[in-house]
């Protein structure tokens, strides 16, 4: 373990920050801690990241697999620890909030096709695989206090049920929902629901959180015979990954497990045992899967070590 940690304390800082501050325990305020954020925020990856994400919402939203879309570079931001006094943030912010439903959620452009049962044009609309992500960024900026956000999580988390959060979306999309049967959850929805929630101390042990993890765990445990909304969680599910993007088996794992009232869940237990399994001699992990989009990082590729993906795994497997 020692070996892995001065491994990932000696690599980009954006990972140096994390693991200082999620794995070591060390609090914002020390001298180490301080160094390695200012040189995240400095680092022209993440740089030019900002300047791409400051252009919301970018390109149309026509898949939520688009790894590449300034949603997911959102939510990596709010990952990594950015928060809304860094430099660019604010505008970016703003501009997130410009578009809100009266409901609540925070809206994307998107545009679905008539023959799937939207209206065919680019609107402003929101879907529960897209609205809670944007709320967890917004609250990992540090602004989970803020009435607007609050009035989106308010709503989103209205919307679940006994099994878990359904397909839902705003009336601006017509007809549209996923391929599945109304009564089922949608394993994505309750995974970014979760990942929402966890962040939150008032929903963090709540019973609508409660609910929504289980549904995930459930998916888990009836894999084999149960795939709601065509989600599997077969073997290209439990391919290593980064970033956390879409339903795998390390964005699943990163988000249960740091639900302390699970740690003794042998469901959860069964997902980290296949992840721990994947180290190499040295503790490192190698990605198994790619996106395309982020192949310029540490995690983009397939043939060495990811020290960020390291980062995920070593803290799924500590918490």
């Amino acid at each position: 373990m020692n070996q892995v940690i001065c491994w990932l304390l000696t690599s980009s800082p954006f990972v140096e920050y994390r693991t200082r501050l999620d794995i070591l325990a060390q609090e914002d305020m020390e001298t180490s801690v301080i160094s390695a954020r200012k040189a995240m925020l400095e680092h022209p990856m993440v740089l030019d990241l900002i300047k791409e994400v400051t252009n919301w919402p970018g390109s149309l939203l026509v898949s939520h697999k688009s790894a590449g879309h300034n949603l997911h570079k959102l939510v990596f931001l709010a990952d990594i620890g950015l928060n809304k006094n860094d430099p660019g943030m604010q505008e970016l912010i703003s501009q997130i909030m410009d578009h809100q439903d009266a409901d609540g959620p925070f809206e994307m452009l998107t545009n679905i096709p008539t023959h799937f049962g939207g209206t065919g044009e680019d609107v402003w609309s929101w879907a529960l695989c897209d609205a809670p992500s944007i709320l967890y960024a917004l609250v990992k900026f540090g602004l989970a206090d803020d009435p607007r956000v609050k009035k989106g999580i308010e709503f989103l988390a209205g919307l679940v049920r006994e099994n878990g959060f359904p397909c839902a979306g705003s009336t601006k999309l017509g007809t549209f929902r996923g391929p599945g049967r109304k009564s089922d959850p949608c394993p994505y929805a309750n995974l970014i629901m979760v990942k929402l929630l966890a962040a939150i101390p008032q929903f963090y042990n709540s019973q609508i959180c409660h609910q929504a993890a289980e549904s995930l765990l459930h998916c888990w445990a009836e894999r084999q015979t149960f795939h709601p909304y065509i989600f599997y969680m077969g073997n290209d599910f439990c391919k290593l990954k980064a970033p956390l993007v879409w339903f795998d088996i390390i964005h699943v794992s990163f988000v249960l497990s740091q639900l302390a009232w699970l740690k003794d869940d042998p469901r959860l237990a069964e997902m980290k045992a296949i992840i721990a399994q994947k180290a190499d001699a040295e503790g490192r992990y190698t990605p198994e899967s790619i996106w395309t989009a982020w192949k310029g990082w540490d995690f983009g590729q397939k043939k060495t070590p990811s020290p960020y993906l390291t980062y995920l795994a070593t803290k799924i497997l500590a918490d």
